[in-house]
């Protein structure tokens, strides 16, 4: 467990050693703290959060929890919070006559997210790949497309940092090469969807493209290889700002969408990204900024955007300037 600011940060050994220390640490500066195990004590960290709320409402929290601790009571505590929810999505082994069975209960994952969503909370996934006996390429990529189709704000892989205790080894199931090629998947996920802070608008732009996840990060990875941002290039997707991420995305998706001749659609999926992003930029960033758009921002922003292609058919062109800016009330634009 990890407090932290521009000027001060400290560990602490158990989540009620953290607790004490709340009501320091707006004189201590400290703006985060980040819980780094998952918390299984479904008391203690109401116990915990419930402090947060009386001593630090401010304090943004970064909160690993087991889909089985996770119930309304803690997600309704959350709510009142600045937080995000890192959730674990694992399956379990089990070992039979006829070989090792990796089990993953979607049912289970399912009902607890769509408690988060109706909620609005944030919240990220935690994946790994050939650590438990049985697992698989093909199970790995079901999990994937199932993460994805949950709408988390971010995937983290473990993996990806080579730590020992995540080392996956080549088993019946899952070949040195599979996990090469898992390896570059989730690192191209990490690029293109959790730095390039698509969860708004990815599932409806990759529908036209009529292509699985897994499927477009892997020719991600393999647009990263040949533009030398790959894995294997000492690419750091943390180390470069949003914007050019965005221009990463626009680029690869501009020649998916030609390849899929629906070329014609790629002027709403610019505008769609490009919105977006600077909405995220001014939110993450502080970032005012103005942009160039082909469609007027309150169509991209209704429900209608959810079906690129009916948007394109039925929405009239309407070129304009848009300021994104920070109001009284909240982000805002005007069209000028």
């Amino acid at each position: 467990m990890k407090a932290k600011s521009t000027e001060y940060s400290a560990e602490y050994k158990t989540l009620q050693e953290a607790q004490n220390s709340l009501p320091d640490f707006s004189k201590k500066g400290i703006t985060e703290f980040v819980l780094h195990e998952a918390c299984d004590n479904k008391k203690a960290l109401l116990n915990f959060l419930s402090a947060v709320q009386k001593y630090c409402p401010d304090l943004f929290l970064t909160i690993p929890v087991t889909v089985g601790t996770l119930d309304r009571e803690i997600a309704s505590a959350c709510s009142n919070l600045f937080c995000s929810l890192e959730i674990p999505l694992i399956g379990t082994s089990r070992s039979t006559k006829d070989g090792d069975l990796y089990l993953f209960d979607k049912k289970k994952y399912a009902g607890k997210i769509a408690m988060l969503n109706d909620l609005g909370l944030v919240f990220g996934f935690d994946m790994d790949w050939a650590i438990l006996p049985g697992d698989s390429i093909k199970l790995f990529r079901e999990r994937f497309e199932f993460a994805l189709s949950l709408y988390p704000n971010h995937i983290d892989f473990a993996q990806l940092e080579n730590l020992p205790e995540f080392q996956a080894k080549p088993t019946a199931t899952f070949s040195s090469q599979d996990i090469r090629n898992i390896k570059e998947l989730a690192f191209a996920c990490k690029t293109f969807y959790t730095c390039g802070r698509a969860v708004p608008w990815f599932l409806s732009v990759l529908a036209p493209l009529k292509i699985q996840g897994h499927k477009f990060f892997s020719d991600f990875a393999e647009w990263q290889r040949c533009n030398n941002c790959s894995i294997s290039s000492g690419f750091v997707p943390e180390s470069v700002s949003h914007k050019d991420i965005e221009k990463m995305q626009l680029l690869f998706l501009q020649e998916k969408f030609e390849e899929k001749h629906k070329q014609a659609l790629f002027t709403v999926v610019k505008d769609v990204v490009r919105l977006n992003g600077a909405f995220s930029r001014l939110s993450g960033e502080g970032e005012s900024c103005e942009i160039e758009l082909s469609y007027n921002p309150e169509d991209l922003f209704s429900p209608e955007i959810c079906n690129i292609q009916s948007f394109a058919d039925n929405v009239l062109l309407e070129p304009c300037r848009v300021k994104i800016f920070e109001s009284p009330q909240g982000p805002d634009f005007k069209i000028i």
